[in-house]
This record gives structure tokens, sequence and C-alpha cells, in this order.
């Protein structure tokens, strides 16, 4: 049975360098998609590159804890601090979106204008996803739902990473990395317990590895993967112009791009039978 494998670049649209990297890796490497920051300095670059980059899937990064909101409604003043940033961890937005429901508002309001703002500019979505898998909170998954059927869009990302990928022969992670995953993994059971029909994927393997995607992460994947139909969350980039105080992952892009690029990872998966894909072909 042939698999199934779509390689998204978060992110785009955080920085210029950001973005050249997500092309480099689309047009000489093996990314499929990536997925637009709306509210980023590189933003507006990132939709035109989306419109020029002929057969790239372009999702969105749903993004409620960096930088400001875009929409302009007066409820979405609950999301943000005295100087207009978004104001909660994520630790506390999972909290704050149980209890409140005027943040549950909010998050409706805000999220439906990122997804408003790609399709304005010319894209229309093959998928949604989040920065710090926001997407996932459970009280916030269902907003997500409702957004995706309001913009017909077919496929929200399926955050459960297997636990084999923790594990031999994949590379060992660290200990935040592996906590990282069980709390998303946990997040995502929830979410398929409230709505399943968006989920394309059967797996969603670089949570554990965020920040930590090389060759041999690759190739465990295209040899050790046994899913049908996956994603692979990575994070490309040229650092040139990177704000460290905006995102964690600095030098970790540029080797993450010479991953994607590397011509061996491509081989690797032809050798494995794996189809490397976007959402918008998932149907």
């Amino acid at each position: 049975m042939e698999k199934r494998l779509v390689i998204n670049a978060d992110d785009f649209g955080l920085c210029e360098g950001v973005n050249k990297g997500i092309v480099q890796a689309y047009k000489k490497g093996v990314l499929t998609s990536a997925s637009i920051m709306v509210n980023m300095p590189a933003s507006e670059q990132a939709a035109g590159l989306a419109r020029k980059t002929a057969g790239f899937g372009i999702g969105v990064h749903l993004n409620l804890t960096e930088g400001r909101p875009i929409s302009e409604a007066a409820c979405v003043g609950c999301l943000v601090d005295g100087a207009g940033y978004f104001a909660y961890s994520p630790g506390k937005l999972a909290f704050r979106s149980l209890v409140s429901s005027d943040v549950r508002v909010a998050v409706e309001a805000e999220l439906t204008e990122q997804v408003k703002w790609v399709v304005q500019r010319g894209t229309n979505p093959t998928h949604l996803d989040s920065h710090k898998h926001v997407h996932s909170f459970p009280a916030i998954f269902s907003i997500v739902c409702r957004i995706a059927r309001r913009f017909n869009i077919g496929a929200i990302r399926y955050s459960y990473e297997p636990k084999y990928v923790c594990q031999v022969p994949f590379p060992l992670t660290d200990a935040d990395g592996r906590a990282r995953a069980r709390r998303v993994r946990l997040m995502t059971k929830v979410n398929r317990m409230q709505n399943a029909d968006f989920f394309k994927a059967d797996a969603l393997f670089g949570v554990a590895h965020t920040g930590k995607i090389g060759v041999n992460f690759l190739k465990a994947v295209s040899l050790y993967g046994t899913a049908a139909t996956a994603e692979l969350m990575t994070h490309p980039g040229l650092m040139y112009d990177i704000d460290g105080e905006k995102t964690r992952l600095v030098r970790q892009r540029e080797a993450e791009l010479a991953a994607l690029c590397n011509q061996k990872v491509k081989q690797y998966f032809e050798d494995a039978g794996v189809k490397l894909v976007h959402y918008g072909e998932l149907r």
C-alpha cells in the first residue's frame, strides 16, 4: 500500500528569511506545503509567494499567542495586554478558553479574520494548523471546525504523534519534547471524539523533535512511519533576519532547510514508496 505524506512548513510570513527558506525547500527539496502566520511582518510577502508558486499547498497557521491580533472587533480586547499584544501563554489560553465564554467569542472573531485575510489575498487554504498547537485546545478546536466549514476548508491538522516516534530507531529527543508530544496527543484524542470530519491524516511527525529535524529523522519517517497518511511538521528558513525574541528556533531553521533539500532524503522517500502530497490532494 502506498503511503502519503504532507511535509508542511509552519511560520510562513514570520520574516523574509523564513519565507525564502520555505520556498527554497519546496522548489529544491521535499517540502509540499506551508501555513501562513498572517500577523507577522512578512505575511504579505508570504501571500504573494503563495500566489506565484504553482502546486504549493497553503494553509493558515492560526495564532493566538504571538504578536498582535488582526481583528478590530471590540471583543478581542480580552485577549491582549495594555500594549495590544496577545497576552496569554499557551497554558493560560487553554485554561481561559475553557472557563470564559468571552474568550471563546474573541477567539472565534480573531481566527475568522486570520483565515479571511488569506482568502482575500487570492489563496484558498488547503488546511488549518496553529502556532503552539492552540487549535488542539479542546475548547478552541470546536471553533476551528466551525471556521473550516464556513470557508470550505477540508482539513485540520491532526496533531497526534505516535509514541514510537520517541523510541529507537527514531533519533532520541529530550524530555521536554516527549512531554510536549504527550500533552498534544492527549488533547488530540479529545478532538477526535468531538469531531473527526476534518482529519485527513492518521498521524503527525515532528512534535517531540521540533527544532531537531535532520536527515536521520527524515530517513526514520520514510522507513518506520507506519501511518498510511501522515503529516510532517517542519520549520525551515534562513536565519539572517529572524528575531530571536519571537521564536526559539533560529539556527535550527537552516539545519532543517538543509535536510529538506538533501538529495538523499528525496531518495529515501522514493525508495520507501512514500508519495509526497499537500492537503489539497487528500480528498
